[in-house]
């Protein structure tokens, strides 16, 4: 598989993942590693609002990825100083260790691999 195929897929994974699982790992099927205590609605809703629109976005990118560099590299490295945040609480808050095999791996895997895939800068035509 191109470079290219492999970033399609994995935007198409991680748009789907943002735009449909974030939820059901939040709520249901790992609490403890998705969401933080105390219950704090406001921020669930926040955080679903923002993670499902750029799960739509990641979704159209993964159509024409080189025309949407800026938005790829914009979800990696917010991805990574997320998860970077979120493990320097969660160092802080031992109620909050739960996330260190939760969604700060998942964070840094999506930075990493979109980092990894990034499509190559276009140069710039010649004068």
């Amino acid at each position: 598989m191109n470079r290219e195929r492999a970033l399609k897929v994995v935007l198409v994974l991680v748009g789907l993942i943002f735009l449909l699982g974030v939820y059901p790992l939040m709520m249901v099927l790992w609490p403890s590693g998705w969401r933080w205590q105390p219950n704090q609605p406001e921020y669930e809703q926040m955080i679903l609002g923002v993670y499902a629109t750029l799960g739509i976005f990641l979704l159209l990118a993964s159509r024409n990825p080189s025309a949407n560099r800026s938005l790829i590299a914009f979800t990696a490295w917010s991805s990574l100083v997320h998860a970077a945040i979120m493990a320097v609480q969660a160092f802080s808050n031992a109620s909050e260790r739960g996330h260190l095999l939760g969604d700060i791996p998942a964070l840094v895997i999506v930075g990493v691999a979109l980092i990894a895939l990034a499509p190559a800068k276009q140069s710039a035509p010649a004068a």
